[in-house]
């Protein structure tokens, strides 16, 4: 440890908290397939970490569930695993999550059905009829959330619509991360974080919007108290499926993982982005206001009261990757070793594959398109095209894909110089130069990968009162990657062809989703 922790172990030894260097705090990561835990200590140093996977149900091609109760035993395995390895209980927990999930529960806090997730593209029709519409553009800028299939306004809309019975019998509307907060406390909460990813929260006024509701067939009460994202609770009673949890320890509500991701990686200041790869992809900056774009449909969510994350989703980035290994190439298993395969054979191509361009909409796509009838496209095949050169374009059309949505935030007057990345292709540095190439910005690879749960420690941090910037003070933490101008100059001859193939498709994607359909 080096001379200036030591001398921050010595103030923190005057805080508040007699005994705060044994304290330890957890940010929980809900995800679409796994649940993670970080644990960090009082120096920011990372002293555990575990994860649980679960699978996500697909009865149908448009359909995106899951069964909440795995996401609670996700939840408690994780802590207990990191209660068991640290022999104490943490000084806080709190939570990162995924967004625009939406379940119904009974009266007692039961799940009715499973939970909608984000990739559920069954509310496609609802989304664009309402984006037409004249009340579409008040709903965006009142909400700050895109209309789309992924909302949890455009699922209600189609729960009604469609599974009346169901619809009618719910007591409560709530995401898998607040019936996580119900297990715990027996009271229906949402972060102001995640309410703002719902469209039906005025991310101005801090309260559910009364034409969205409208909408949605609802009133307020069949919807969670929300709450600010450093909202503190302590459980009064032992939780069996807990036993080690103390009652000393603070449960802060957190925020989104979108949001967090910023917050965890230090991208909360002017020029400076946030981008995250992992079974999606996202862009986001921070700002002191929401900023507008109704044809991009660029996202405002809440961090806290008065700073919003700006930004916008991809549909696919590790999930396009994981399709190349299991799919494409038959590789089976997606493991480690598939993976560094894969890139070793990306390696061997020259940027710009040759002339071969990858439309990566194999999940359809969010932003900038906002098409849930999209699909994926190879462009300009020869015969001097090898299995290297798609492996290659398949990876640059994601990134491009990230780079149109970084054109969208930043419109005709580019202010971002630095991106701080994080996610699971951060380990790939050939993917991680191609990202930098594209993009023509220089990147800071965030060691730890969890900037989500680290985001989601600061959260808890600010709650009690920590100066969180004293404790995550590690210089050393970062890595910095630099474009390859020339390769740039390259990607932005392509970029505008990338663009245009949409464009040009986008008739005959629709009719081949009327087709097979």
């Amino acid at each position: 440890m080096n001379t200036f922790k030591v001398l921050l172990l010595f103030r923190f030894r005057a805080f508040k908290w007699d005994n705060f260097m044994q304290k330890y705090f957890i940010g929980i990561d809900l995800g679409t397939g796994s649940t993670k835990a970080v644990a960090v200590d009082a120096t920011g140093e990372t002293i555990f970490t575990a994860q649980s996977h679960y699978p996500t149900i697909n009865t149908k091609p448009e359909y995106s569930e899951q069964n909440a109760d795995l996401i609670w035993d996700a939840f408690v395995a994780c802590i207990n695993q990191a209660i068991t390895e640290l022999h104490a209980a943490p000084a806080a927990i709190s939570f990162s999550s995924a967004m625009h999930s939406i379940m119904p529960v009974d009266e007692h806090g039961t799940p009715l059905a499973n939970a909608i997730l984000w990739a559920d593209a069954r509310s496609a029709n609802i989304a664009e009829e309402l984006r037409k519409s004249d009340a579409g553009e008040d709903i965006y800028r009142k909400t700050g959330t895109a209309i789309y299939a992924m909302s949890p306004l455009c699922k209600l809309m189609w729960l009604r619509q469609n599974e009346q019975e169901l619809f009618n019998k719910a007591h409560k509307f709530i995401s898998l991360k607040e019936y996580v907060w119900f297990k715990l406390f027996g009271v229906y909460e949402v972060d102001y974080s995640i309410a703002s990813t719902t469209g039906m929260f005025d991310i101005l006024e801090l309260k559910w919007y009364h034409k969205s509701l409208e909408l949605a067939g609802l009133d307020a009460n069949k919807l969670s108290a929300p709450v600010n994202t450093t909202y503190t609770r302590y459980l009064d009673k032992t939780l069996d499926t807990i036993p080690g949890i103390s009652n000393q320890t603070a449960f802060v509500a957190g925020a989104s993982d979108g949001c967090c991701a910023n917050l965890g990686g230090g991208a909360v200041t002017n020029g400076v982005a946030a981008l995250t790869i992992g079974t999606s992809g996202a862009v986001r900056v921070a700002s002191p206001q929401p900023v507008y774009n109704y044809q991009a449909m660029t996202f405002n969510y809440l961090l806290t009261k008065g700073r919003y994350i700006c930004g916008g989703a991809v549909n696919n980035g590790g999930a396009a990757a994981d399709w190349l290994l299991k799919d494409f190439l038959k590789r089976g298993d997606i493991t480690k070793e598939a993976y560094k395969l894969l890139f070793t054979e990306v390696e061997m191509v020259e940027p710009g594959s040759n002339g071969l361009i990858f439309l990566p909409y194999l999940y359809a796509e969010r932003a900038p398109i906002w098409d849930a009838n999209s699909s994926a496209s190879f462009l300009n095949i020869s015969y001097k095209h090898k299995q290297q050169h798609f492996l290659r374009a398949v990876i640059e059309g994601i990134c491009f894909a990230l780079n149109d949505v970084l054109k969208a935030i930043e419109g005709d007057q580019p202010f971002i110089k630095e991106i701080v990345i994080s996610g699971g292709f951060i380990s790939s540095a050939v993917w991680v130069q191609i990202l930098a190439d594209i993009t023509g910005k220089r990147l800071v690879k965030q060691k730890t990968g969890d900037a989500s749960a680290i985001g989601a420690i600061h959260l808890a941090l600010e709650a009690l009162d920590i100066n969180a910037d004293e404790i995550f003070v590690d210089d050393n933490q970062t890595e910095t990657i630099e474009p390859d101008m020339d390769n740039h100059a390259l990607y932005s001859k392509m970029f505008p062809i990338y663009k245009k193939v949409y464009t040009d498709l986008k008739e005959s994607m629709q009719l081949m989703h009327d087709l097979r359909n």
